[in-house]
Formats: structure tokens, C-alpha cells, sequence
């Protein structure tokens, strides 16, 4: 069978679905992955995995060039023929359904993580576009031949109440999956110095960048042996990106030690104590769950996304959404009380294993390809000694994947 994947940046196809698109090129599928032109190309067909650059700019309103685009991606899928489409993100899924549909493909998948610049913003721009996105997301997603992907319930409710597709088209699973078996806790406590805290994540005003800052300067204010670590680049394409001056100047105050990108988050994450996300909103943050699987003590926001990874008080932390004080007193609880912070990583280790593994992931999102392309051949995957993989039946459950 021939798949295509499609996604906004060719960085989300290698770092969250790379798994996927292996499981299913060693199963026998022919893939061709999709996006914008960018660095990780070359590192994707490295791999052996055919991936084919777009005229594509994620921030574009311009009709001439959005037009362009469907074209082109008309053009591609009349050429390669596939039997499904699967879109990751709001664009994509809408281009890619549409263009699907005009190039006759039988099949279409989209996984939305989160509801993106368009939904959670209050600019002006965001609030003009949301109806017309709205029109073009009910358009796109719904159909016999379509099947949406959400990574938390919140959203599940919301394209519910929106009515932007059937419900009984829509299916759960949670997040893009990590692979446990590099994710590790680390053997034995770290040496003796100031705690290290660390939030990564894109830098975006809406990761929470500010409340972190808040934190940081209220906590290193009251004399506390804590360094604050930030990983991460500005995203330009974002229109919630946080200026890189802005990122320096934090470093010159001496509030932050930003890491820029980094590719060695295993690495990392066994160098922290605590890892933070005081997002406003998300699909299911896969920071989180990397973090988790370390058996890491994670904060996070009271906030659809963050709160499918984090029960409070009992893997985790929850704090107010916009809150900077309230996240400087979950520093400070877990720096002042090691067992709780000790018992919490435990709790969230044992939670990614059972619930994030990529293989469950991976196999999940199988299934909804067999709903709609009859039996697919995956991979013999093993989670925990259990057989979650092989090929799966062609008879159709029409019920959501938990």
C-alpha cells in the first residue's frame, strides 16, 4: 500500500513521526513523506524514507501562493497514486484533504495536535481567521473516507461542539508516542549543586516563557540554589514567537541558561531534576512524556493537552494556567520535599510506559488505516512482552481508540 505523510516542517516528520514512517516502510508500504523544504530532508531520506520538499510557507495568506500549493499537491498525488493521505496539523490536514479529494485519493487521516495560532489566540488576525479555518476544517476533515485524529479529550469535545466532523470519525491517541527504551531513569541521584530545572519546548509566548521567567526571578530573588535551563529555538514561522533579543536579554539578567537546540534530549533530561511546561494549551506535549519516561517530577499547566500527562499530586504537578507565581511555589514544593518529588517521577515513569509508548501509538494509528484501507501490514511490535503489532483485522470497529 502507498502512503503519504504530510506535515508543516520536515522537522515534525523526523522527530515525531520518524517511528511511524520506519514501522511502516519495514512492513513492506510505500511512502512518500511531504513538507516544506528544510535541514531534516536530508536526514529523513538518510534513513531511506522518500521525502519530497513543498512550495509551502507556513505563515502564508496569500491567495496566489495557497492556490499554488493545493495545485501542486494535486499534481503529486494524481502522480503517485496513494491509498491514503495522512495530514499532521491544522494546514496540512486541510490542504491534504482537499487536495485528496480533488486527486481522488480513496483515504484520508489527519491528526491535529492542539488547536494551533487560529483557536488560542486573541489577536485580531486569529479571530478574523477563525470562521473561515472553521468552514475549511468541516469541508476538509469530514466524509466516509476520512478519519480525524485528537490527542486529548478536551479537544475531542471541542470539534464536537464546533460540529466540524462526525464524532464517530474522530479517534484518541494520545500524542505521537516516545520510545521507552531510550528514555531512561537514570541510575542513581545526580551530585550535590543547585537544583536544575528545565522547560523545553519552541519559544513561543505561549509555552509559557513568561510565567518561566516570573518563576525563575521570584526564586533566585529568595537566595535559592536553582538554575534554570531553557532548550529550545524561536520558531519565525509562529506569530506567537518570542523575539531571540528578548530570549538574550533574559540570559544577560542572568535569569536563564538557554541551551538552543538540542539534539541530545536523552542526554539532557538525565542532567535535570524537574522539567516544566506552563503551556496555555497543547496536543499532548511530548516533551512531557520523554521527561516522564526518564522518571522525571513534571509541572505543567492545568490545561487540555498537559493535564492528559499529569495527574496533580499524583505523577506530577498542575499549576494555573498564566500563573508565574503559582509555578514558583511547585519549584519550590519539589525542592523542598525530595521524596514527593522522587515519588512523583516514579509515578511518571510507570504512566509512559503503560500509555505513551510509541509502539502503542504506532499500532493505534494502524488501526485507523485499517478502517479504511482493510488489513495493513505493520511490524510484530512488543510493549512490555506484549504483542501490539502484526497484521490487523479488516472488519471495521467504528469506535474510538483510547
Amino acid at each position: 500500500m502507498k502512503i503519504v505523510l504530510f506535515a508543516n516542517t520536515d522537522w515534525y516528520l523526523y522527530n515525531f513521526r520518524r517511528s511511524l514512517a520506519l514501522a511502516l516502510r519495514d512492513a513492506g508500504h510505500q511512502l512518500l513523506l511531504l513538507s516544506p523544504p528544510g535541514p531534516y530532508g536530508e536526514k529523513l531520506q538518510a534513513l531511506g524514507l522518500r521525502w519530497e520538499p513543498l512550495p509551502m510557507e507556513r505563515r502564508s495568506l496569500n491567495p496566489l501562493r495557497e492556490i499554488g500549493l493545493l495545485r501542486h499537491l494535486v499534481r503529486v498525488l494524481r502522480r503517485e497514486r496513494p491509498a491514503l493521505v495522512h495530514g499532521f496539523t491544522i494546514k496540512c490536514a486541510v490542504y491534504g484533504s482537499l487536495a485528496a479529494r480533488m486527486a481522488g485519493v480513496p483515504a484520508r487521516v489527519n491528526a491535529v495536535a492542539g488547536m494551533g495560532y487560529v483557536f488560542t489566540s486573541s489577536d485580531l488576525k486569529a479571530r478574523l481567521l477563525r470562521p473561515v479555518v472553521r468552514s475549511l476544517l468541516r469541508l476538509a476533515l469530514d466524509g466516509e473516507g476520512a478519519r480525524l485524529i485528537l490527542q486529548n479529550s478536551d479537544d475531542i469535545a471541542l470539534f464536537e461542539k464546533a460540529g466540524l466532523i462526525d464524532p464517530s470519525r474522530i479517534r484518541l491517541i494520545r500524542g505521537s508516542g516516545v520510545d521507552c527504551s531510550r528514555f531512561t531513569q537514570r541510575s542513581g541521584a545526580r551530585a550535590d549543586g543547585p537544583l536544575r530545572v528545565l522547560l523545553a519546548a519552541r519559544l513561543l509566548w505561549d509555552k509559557g516563557l513568561d510565567e518561566y521567567v516570573k518563576a525563575a526571578r521570584q526564586l533566585l530573588a529568595e537566595g535559592r540554589p536553582i538554575h534554570f535551563l531553557l532548550a529550545g529555538e524561536p520558531d519565525p514561522g509562529n506569530p506567537a514567537a518570542v523575539p531571540e533579543a528578548t530570549v538574550q536579554a533574559w540570559v544577560n539578567e542572568g535569569v536563564v541558561t538557554w541551551l538552543g537546540h538540542v539534539d541530545d534530549m536523552v542526554g539532557l533530561l538525565s542532567s535535570v531534576d524537574v522539567v516544566v511546561l506552563p503551556s496555555y494549551r497543547e496536543g499532548l506535549p511530548k516533551t512531557l512524556i520523554e521527561a516522564a519516561a526518564c522518571g522525571l517530577p513534571l509541572i505543567t499547566a492545568d490545561v487540555p493537552g498537559c493535564r492528559e500527562v499529569v495527574t496533580d499530586g499524583v505523577d506530577g504537578l498542575l499549576v494555573p494556567v498564566r500563573d508565574g507565581d503559582a509555578l514558583a511555589g511547585a519549584i519550590r514544593r519539589l525542592q523542598d520535599d525530595p521524596a514527593l518529588a522522587r515519588r512523583l517521577g516514579e509515578a511518571a515513569r510507570v504512566k509512559a510506559h503503560a500509555e505513551f509508548d510509541e509502539r502503542i501509538v504506532v499500532r493505534r494509528t494502524v488501526d485507523a488505516y485499517r478502517e479504511l484501507c482493510g488489513p495493513v501490514a505493520v511490524p510484530v511490535l512488543k510493549v512490555d512482552g506484549v504483542r501490539v503489532g502484526g497484521v490487523v483485522s479488516s472488519s471495521p470497529s467504528g469506535r474510538g481508540l483510547g
